[in-house]
């Protein structure tokens, strides 16, 4: 499933994140690519064992902590601690599939990537081009959030980043490893979890209630990997 979640980032945590970021010191995309990405990515990157790179991948880590609608997509047992690449005119990545296991070079944590995100630090008016495009069972996705919004999605996607004409798409990128592996499962849970959120809002007392959520945490019980 493709989900975008609005404003992980206050507008005041936004901004100082992106202040942080554009002071950092960017180096060749490659330097995190594994064989396949290397041969189609062209863009920058800060070094994940940089001061800058753990301040805001702390920032957005704590934000992701606090936001109901990221847990309940993800139902995170891991999150890859962020990392933050940026393009400028010219710059693209192709046709890809991301790594099934990612290891961090500073920890050297493992994880499976069960879903993938990319949390926008320019708005679409910045820059032309810059399209992250998705494609999956139900077609193709072209997705240019505002900043501060995320996009997840699952990890197993054949998806690119088309060429920037103009300006400069900053963002964040990291992967996650849910308690639950299953994309047709998590979906399933994702439905029930937001059903329920509805019938609380309009119906409180309803006597299904009960009966929904636990038959909610049942199926987790059930698929829940941790």
């Amino acid at each position: 499933m493709l989900i975008t979640i609005a404003d992980v980032l206050a507008p005041d945590e936004l901004m100082a994140c992106r202040r942080r970021l554009e002071a950092a010191e960017w180096v060749d995309g490659n330097v995190t690519s594994g064989h396949q990405s290397a041969r189609a990515k062209n863009n920058e990157q800060i070094r994940e064992d940089s001061a800058a790179a753990r301040e805001v991948g702390g920032a957005i880590m704590q934000a992701l902590s606090m936001h109901s609608t990221f847990m309940s997509a993800a139902l995170p047992q891991h999150v890859f601690p962020p990392l933050f690449n940026r393009y400028g005119v010219g710059h693209r990545f192709g046709s890809h599939v991301d790594n099934a296991v990612r290891q961090h070079g500073p920890s050297g944590a493992r994880i499976r990537t069960d879903l993938s995100a990319t949390l926008f630090f320019a708005g679409p008016e910045e820059y032309d081009g810059g399209e992250l495009v998705i494609e999956d069972n139900y077609g193709t996705h072209r997705v240019k959030l505002p900043a501060g919004h995320l996009v997840l999605y699952p990890a197993s996607s054949l998806h690119h980043v088309t060429e920037v004409t103009r300006g400069r798409r900053m963002g964040a990128f990291f992967w996650i490893q849910s308690m639950i592996r299953d994309d047709g499962q998590r979906r399933i849970l994702w439905d029930m979890d937001q059903a329920i959120q509805r019938l609380t809002m309009d119906l409180p007392d309803h006597a299904s209630l009960v009966s929904l959520t636990g038959t909610y945490h049942n199926l987790l019980r059930r698929w829940a990997e941790v």
